[in-house]
């Protein structure tokens, strides 16, 4: 987290709030749709639904430490994600209010600990970790033109207290998405069909995954492309994936591929030059049959 600045994370968001609230899930009627796997399996870890709103984040106070499936049910009509922050050093909710108020780089104590990235309007995406009892917080970086979400209320402190047991057993994935500086490894091919996905960042610098389905005949490089004046209507659906998380942290989502082309993209501004990610060539598209 040291290496990524809060007016740079608020930047990036820029671009992923506007993608998504140009897109309104717009995809051509003849393009399959990817629907978020709701249930886990029988022996399955503590689920917390978190539901986002224009702008606000419903979410219980307290919840136990452990294994947790953090479930984020965008009820929009905006664009929003679930990043999650880990507040250390013995600082408060109010601490970490006051350092978001102030542009810069964020303090050593603010730590990103990822979520559920960003689905459409009206979707849901997932993800899967480990709370260690401490100070959280769910925040919303994504701003479309005007203040950030969070300033707007999309801001709220949760509280993780021990808990006996280790909340069931981490999810099994199937398929393993490495990230590094500046890319994205796949373990296997990805078929149609149902996939917990395993996100692990190799790299040096925070990463994240947002996958996103592409419009038939459409490509990342279009996606790309589109990004740079956002004109016409998007060539690609925002499906949700990971938030960003720290260099060596693991997470796990899960969702249901149809057929058809889709490609991973990370967002994040680079520590050197402040540029997206995917400026350096940070996206991975594939095909699911």
């Amino acid at each position: 987290m040291a290496s990524v600045t809060v007016v740079g994370l608020i930047a990036v968001s820029v671009t992923v709030a506007t993608f998504g609230a140009k897109s309104h899930m717009v995809v051509p009627t003849n393009a399959p749709l990817v629907k978020s796997i709701a249930s886990a399996p029988a022996a399955k870890p503590r689920v917390v639904t978190v539901t986002g709103a224009d702008f606000t984040f419903d979410a219980p106070e307290t919840i136990p430490a452990g294994v947790t499936e953090f479930r984020f049910l965008n009820k929009g009509p905006s664009l929003h994600h679930m990043q999650i922050l880990k507040i250390n050093g013995g600082k408060t909710f109010d601490d970490l209010r006051a350092a978001l108020a102030n542009p810069g780089p964020p303090p050593a104590w603010m730590k990103m600990l990822g979520g559920p990235n960003a689905p459409a309007p009206g979707t849901e995406s997932n993800a899967t970790l480990t709370l260690e009892p401490g100070n959280y917080a769910l925040i919303c970086f994504v701003d479309l033109g005007g203040p950030p979400h969070f300033t707007k209320g999309m801001l709220r402190s949760i509280k993780v207290v021990p808990a006996k047991g280790a909340g069931g057993p981490k999810p099994k994935a199937d398929i393993t998405t490495s990230l590094f500086d500046y890319g994205f490894k796949v373990s296997s091919p990805i078929r149609a069909g149902d996939h917990a996905i395993r996100v692990h960042n190799t790299g040096k610098q925070a990463h994240e995954v947002e996958l996103i389905q592409l419009a038939p005949g459409k490509s990342v490089a279009d996606f790309v492309a589109w990004l740079g004046d956002m004109k016409g209507p998007p060539p690609a659906k925002p499906i949700g994936g990971i938030s960003g998380i720290e260099p060596g942290m693991s997470q796990v989502f899960k969702t249901s591929f149809a057929p058809g082309n889709y490609a991973f993209v990370c967002f994040i501004p680079d520590a050197k030059d402040g540029k997206p990610h995917y400026v350096h060539g940070m996206t991975q598209q594939f095909s699911v049959n």
